[in-house]
């Protein structure tokens, strides 16, 4: 079967055959015109000679030429694969070295495309298990007030006769359960601005105070067993009021949820705190907590698909302070913030 010879081999055979040509030729004509046979063949032998030098100055020169080949080669065949480049390879002849420095461009111009394609699939996953956690909460968070509602509904409707108080407090059920549906979806929209980039701050001039005060008793107003404490006194800040009030509002909630004992909204000269007695974090959670979809998978802390603390986070950053969280397991938390 034929192969392709390699370009040493090549070389070789070419000129093997014209150097014999040659000497074949010059043979002829020697013993032809030189009259002496003796001097015929010491001509002969020293063409031969001469010839025999030059065929191994092109077989050097053609097994460097080949060995540049063969490196060059060698960066095309893992153009996809090779991790290092071999900077220090320089060769002798300018136009192979000028194709090596250009392979070498190629090869990082390749390797960076294949780092973005890799980080871009690395967020791509992430994303989709983010988008994954995301449907898994929305359903685990949606699912009971919407269990709730139809449970009560379906007994009102079934019961026409149900006295007076318990049809009253069926309906408070249902309000509560649709108005804690409308808190979650509004998150989400919050949310959902945070990711597309869409979220502007709007500031203005504001009673931090008695911004704390209209939470607190909105707070009160749905849980009305519970009582929320405002120290401090009235403070005029420039922030956006409304996401200030979404921080206010998530802190202070997720205080009531996880703690049993009263809460606590303490407006001092430079701070903000939110302080509960509650279950507290564990230690090595308490950095994780403001991570986007982070549930511990206990019930002592679930911030409501894990979006709660993610979104006072992302509002601070945008004021331009940061969330700070004191808090120890089974004896309470307390978050702050400076504005």
């Amino acid at each position: 079967m034929f192969t392709r010879p390699h370009f040493k081999d090549y070389i070789m055979a070419k000129s093997i055959a014209i150097a014999v040509a040659f000497i074949l030729v010059f043979s002829i004509l020697f013993l032809y015109f030189i009259p002496h046979k003796n001097d015929a063949f010491i001509a002969i032998s020293l063409l031969t000679l001469g010839f025999s030098f030059f065929i191994f100055f092109i077989y050097r020169g053609a097994k460097k030429i080949q060995k540049e080949l063969s490196t060059i080669n060698k960066y095309l065949k893992n153009l996809e694969k090779i991790d290092k480049i071999d900077y220090k390879t320089h060769f002798y002849i300018s136009e192979f070295e000028e194709i090596n420095q250009n392979l070498i461009k190629v090869l990082k111009g390749a390797k960076k495309r294949e780092d973005v394609k890799q980080r871009y699939n690395a967020k791509l996953k992430l994303k989709n298990r983010q988008r994954a956690d995301m449907i898994s909460a929305i359903a685990h968070e949606f699912r009971n007030p919407i269990a709730s509602i139809m449970g009560y509904s379906q007994t009102l409707q079934d019961d026409p006769d149900i006295p007076k108080p318990l049809q009253e407090k069926f309906l408070t059920k249902i309000y509560n359960n649709g108005n804690k549906i409308e808190t979650l979806l509004a998150r989400l929209i919050l949310w959902n601005k945070f990711e597309s980039k869409e979220a502007n701050v709007y500031k203005s001039t504001f009673d931090i105070y008695h911004l704390a005060n209209e939470v607190k008793q909105s707070l009160e107003e749905a849980y009305k067993d519970r009582t929320i404490h405002l120290l401090g006194k009235t403070r005029e800040v420039e922030a956006d009021r409304t996401l200030i009030e979404v921080v206010l509002k998530n802190l202070v909630e997720n205080a009531l949820k996880y703690s049993k004992d009263d809460v606590t909204i303490d407006i001092q000269d430079s701070d903000i705190l939110v302080i509960d007695k509650g279950v507290g974090i564990k230690e090595k959670e308490v950095d994780k907590v403001t991570k986007k979809f982070y549930r511990t998978g206990t019930q002592s802390w679930d911030n409501s698909m894990g979006l709660g603390l993610s979104i006072v986070k992302t509002i601070l950053q945008l004021h331009q302070t940061k969330l700070t969280i004191v808090s120890k397991e089974g004896e309470g938390s307390t978050f702050s913030f400076m504005i």
